[in-house]
């Protein structure tokens, strides 16, 4: 971040309209004179900070203190929170889909949508399509945009070589605020450790097959990112040495064995024509055995995996996540199963093994939890971060 005098006024200015909008939705309608007490700060500063605030959409004057004033003087204006202005934004950049969910300075979801592109798209087009789908849900539901204060970005982990370079900078430009990125299957798993709800869930494991395979940690109640931001990547731990090549540039990894793609090639490969996740629903509603053997088998090298890393961790819960852990429960059994058996030498530290409890959203929905840093799990936690250009 910028250590300038006008980085430093910015920031400062920032955590000063946060304190104004805390307040506010705190505290509902208030007077600046009332802001300004709560806050601590001088009526100059709050009529500045709140003249800003009206200015780009954040607040609205709702009324005024007439019917409550004593004495002589123009009433003063009683300042709100408006209903329809973004304070924060989750943006989950996917290998063929982007979603977007768009908060409200109360936390709530105030809009949501999602956009497809082609796995092959580079990230020019991705980029289109996510901004393109922030502008339509604007014209859709009236949400607007100019009082953002800090917006969340997931992109897939480091196995992608096509790494989004630059997205931070493009958000940062378009929008004036804040933001952070990280691997986007991190933020689903720290919207799962949320959604749970649970106060002795302190240490899970959340790994999701999808296009790829990716994960995420909670350990000792603090969401890892680990040194280099690797922490989790368990899609790229060796599964089956010498086997398929995987495009992080090894060999076996359990990405080769597990992911969507993979599962589908090994049941065409056998002779089930499966090409889509459609195909393979369709495939274990019948109970076709060539399939459910292809399941046992992922399940089996995934659960080897997780054993271990249970082993390493002692979680409370392992949680797995992607369409395909909703349509083949049998992966799901076959995955617990194996853990079971990798523990069985202490029964007391098998975790409970579950699906996932949200939907595709958890990736959005995990990276407005992480702008909030309201959570005990966020405690240490330090994503990619960019300044919002000196608004």
């Amino acid at each position: 971040m910028s250590t300038t005098p006008n980085g430093v006024h910015a920031l400062v200015r920032r955590s000063h309209e946060e304190r104004v909008l805390r307040v506010l939705r705190q505290n509902g309608a208030q007077s600046r004179n009332e802001i300004a007490a709560r806050v601590g700060l001088s009526r100059t500063t709050v009529s500045e900070i709140t003249s800003d605030l009206l200015g780009r959409g954040a607040i609205r004057v709702v009324d005024t203190d007439a019917v409550e004033r004593v004495g002589s003087g123009r009433p003063a204006e009683r300042l709100a929170l408006d209903p329809a202005s973004g304070q924060y934004m989750g943006v989950d950049f996917g290998h063929r889909r982007v979603n977007v969910l768009v908060a409200d300075a109360a936390h709530d979801i105030i809009a949501s949508g999602t956009a497809r592109y082609e796995e092959s798209a580079q990230w020019p087009e991705r980029l289109d399509a996510g901004l393109a789908l922030i502008d339509r849900l604007s014209a859709e539901t009236g949400v607007h945009y100019g009082a953002l204060q800090a917006i969340g970005i997931g992109v897939p982990g480091w196995g992608d070589r096509s790494r989004a370079d630059g997205v931070a900078e493009v958000f940062a430009e378009r929008f004036h605020a804040a933001v952070i990125v990280d691997n986007n299957v991190r933020f689903a798993g720290l919207a799962e450790a949320l959604h749970a709800q649970s106060d002795t869930v302190r240490n899970l494991i959340y790994l999701r097959l999808s296009v790829g395979v990716g994960g995420g940690l909670v350990v000792g109640g603090q969401l890892v990112r680990g040194s280099k931001g690797y922490a989790g990547e368990l899609g790229h731990v060796t599964a089956v040495p010498g086997g398929a090549r995987c495009r992080c540039g090894k060999r076996g990894c359990v990405e080769t064995v597990a992911s969507v793609p993979a599962i589908l090639g090994r049941c065409r490969e056998l002779g089930v024509p499966a090409d889509t996740l459609e195909d393979l629903k369709a495939a274990v509603e019948i109970a076709h055995p060539i399939v459910d053997q292809v399941l046992r088998e992922a399940g089996t090298a995934v659960g080897q995996v997780l054993g271990t890393a249970a082993m390493t961790l002692n979680p409370d819960e392992i949680v797995l996540g992607g369409e395909i852990i909703e349509i083949a429960p049998a992966l799901l059994r076959q995955v617990a199963d194996t853990v079971t058996y990798e523990l069985s030498w202490r029964t007391d530290a098998a975790p409970v093994i579950r699906p996932a409890l949200l939907s595709d959203d958890g990736g959005a929905r995990g990276a407005i939890a992480a702008l909030f840093h309201e959570s005990p799990l966020l405690a240490g936690y330090e994503a990619n971060v960019t300044t919002d250009g000196g608004r």
